[in-house]
């Protein structure tokens, strides 16, 4: 799909690659774009800085109705939604069963919730047309997992899974659906270090919208800004117990290398 003269949703479009992603598709011609943001003073200034053709809104994606209603000021203001990225992500503290069922249920709501959410907002005008673009903003983490924080690389492995199945169901219907699955990206989260995903190096958020751009064109799923991600799913489902037995490995060293000080890792990880 060609972004020119479409309507796109950003959520999490205050920051980092929502807001890399949302100046983008302006670049690129489209005809409208919502910034998307918990943060609204953010979102109306990055919207500001995109120029005319972009607009903020306040929303939480954790809250269905939030969804709902910014699906509803895009139309008002543009008419109707081509492409919904949805983009928004949060930190998850490290660790993995000790972690709060109150943390847990965030991040479901965040990670996999927010997408389906969306989808049922979006889908059913796309569907009428005939033709629309979902992104879903997973991590590498969703292919690979983390070792770092179960509760993120969980979530993400469903919303890699909520693409598949959007692509599945709705692929011969005109709805194009990608997951974009980054490994490091330079955000101002990750200015204290990035964890076991900057093995490849960190990526700006406007390299990321660059790839994203290309996949979109190329209307492929996998969105891969680090190609390195697609040898390590290939060395995984090739030798899963290989792979597994790697990343005990890995394991190992961060709970070693965080024991002495404490765990700083969680403050600094941002996979999107």
């Amino acid at each position: 799909m060609e972004i020119k003269d479409k309507v796109a949703i950003v959520t999490g479009g205050a920051s980092g690659i929502g807001a890399a992603m949302a100046s983008r598709f302006v670049a690129e011609g489209a005809s409208g774009v919502v910034v998307a943001d918990q943060d609204a003073e953010r979102a109306d200034r990055i919207a500001r800085e995109i120029g005319e053709r972009a607009l903020g809104v306040r929303c939480d994606v954790s809250n269905e109705v939030d969804i709902q209603s910014m699906v509803q000021a895009t139309r008002a203001r543009f008419g109707r939604v081509d492409i919904y990225a949805s983009n928004a992500g949060i930190l998850g503290p490290a660790g993995g069963i000790e972690i709060t069922d109150a943390v847990w249920d965030t991040m479901w709501s965040i990670h996999l919730k927010a997408h389906l959410w969306a989808a049922r907002a979006v889908l059913p005008e796309m569907l009428e047309r005939g033709e629309g673009y979902f992104l879903i903003t997973a991590s590498a983490a969703g292919l690979l997992n983390i070792v770092e924080t179960a509760p993120y690389g969980v979530t993400k492995h469903a919303a890699v899974a909520f693409a598949e199945w959007l692509r599945i169901a709705y692929g011969r219907s005109g709805i194009r659906v990608s997951c974009l699955c980054p490994q490091a990206v330079l955000t101002p989260m990750t200015a204290q270090g990035t964890g076991s995903a900057g093995v490849d190096g960190a990526l700006t958020p406007e390299q990321v919208a660059q790839t994203v751009v290309d996949t979109m064109r190329k209307e492929r799923f996998l969105s891969l800004p680090h190609p390195e991600v697609a040898g390590y799913l290939q060395e995984k489902s090739s030798d899963y117990d290989r792979w597994l037995g790697g990343m005990q490995k890995l394991h190992a060293r961060h709970v070693a290398e965080a024991a002495p000080t404490g765990d700083h890792i969680s403050q600094a990880l941002k996979l999107i």
